[in-house]
């Protein structure tokens, strides 16, 4: 049901949708009066992913969720490859004894992650527009629209102060395993689901690890980072906003977990039966 807001879920769709409206007008104010050039790869991003859905919708199918998950699929890769590098660059460049500093991830900007910021964030306000045209969402509060309303609302913030990009960086690692959920989503939607299979093993296995490692941990650990630094934050907003976010992301982490333990189970005991 394109071209006009899904009717689903009147209440929650109309807030994350005006949510949205006032997030563009703002993005346009910062560039159009502001002269903020530097935010212009953020609308770069949004009409990327927005052509990529296009083309998906053009030559691979009109079912909106395999499109969608297609370009998230697009995305994911595309982010954990540029935050790898970014990453690799900064350690040959400083080494380890910088990388986690407190001075370099609050106030200092690794080489290009402030354009690979802007990119993700204009990539979520795409997202979050696309599942509210198409109804790709479920539930009176859906989790989904929330993860991109807080990342969205921590993103934007940051680029505008131009403070904690290299933090925002370092939870974009999770990216590395929304891969795999949207590999699997487009396997079984492509009808491929024999579970007992080398590949959906492998895929289960990578999704697992990923998981733990690339999504639990690593935001657990920046969020133990967040308060043991806290001491060393200027008074504003930078420390509040960071510890709110994190603290959503882990939230939504644990819920995802729940969802994730639920589909293995599942698919087991399908192949069973």
């Amino acid at each position: 049901m394109a071209g006009h807001l899904h009717k689903k879920n009147d209440a929650s769709a109309f807030f994350f949708m005006a949510t949205l409206v006032m997030w563009a007008v703002s993005v346009f104010f910062e560039i159009l009066f502001n002269k903020r050039t530097e935010l212009f790869p953020l609308l770069t991003g949004f009409c990327f992913y927005q052509f990529a859905n296009w083309v998906c919708r053009t030559f691979i199918s009109r079912n909106p969720l395999l499109v969608n998950t297609c370009v998230s699929l697009l995305h994911s890769s595309l982010t954990s490859a540029s935050v790898v590098f970014i990453l690799v660059n900064e350690l040959i460049s400083n080494g380890w004894d910088e990388l986690f500093e407190h001075s370099k991830l609050v106030k200092a900007t690794w080489p290009w992650a402030y354009s690979a910021l802007c990119i993700s964030c204009g990539y979520f306000a795409y997202d979050q527009l696309d599942m509210l045209l198409y109804g790709l969402y479920s539930g009176w509060i859906p989790s989904i629209l929330l993860h991109h309303f807080i990342l969205l609302g921590c993103f934007t913030l940051a680029l505008y102060r131009n403070v904690t990009i290299n933090y925002l960086i370092l939870t974009l690692i999770c990216e590395l395993h929304s891969i795999f959920l949207h590999v699997r989503k487009v396997r079984r939607m492509a009808g491929f689901r024999d579970s007992n299979s080398k590949f959906v093993k492998i895929e289960w296995f990578l999704n697992m690890v990923t998981f733990f490692l690339a999504r639990l941990l690593s935001h657990l650990l920046i969020t133990i980072k967040l308060v043991k630094d806290a001491a060393k934050f200027e008074k504003g907003v930078e420390l509040p906003l960071a510890l709110l976010g994190m603290a959503g992301m882990n939230l939504l982490n644990v819920f995802l977990g729940v969802d994730i333990l639920k589909a293995l189970r599942r698919e087991r005991n399908s192949h069973e039966s």
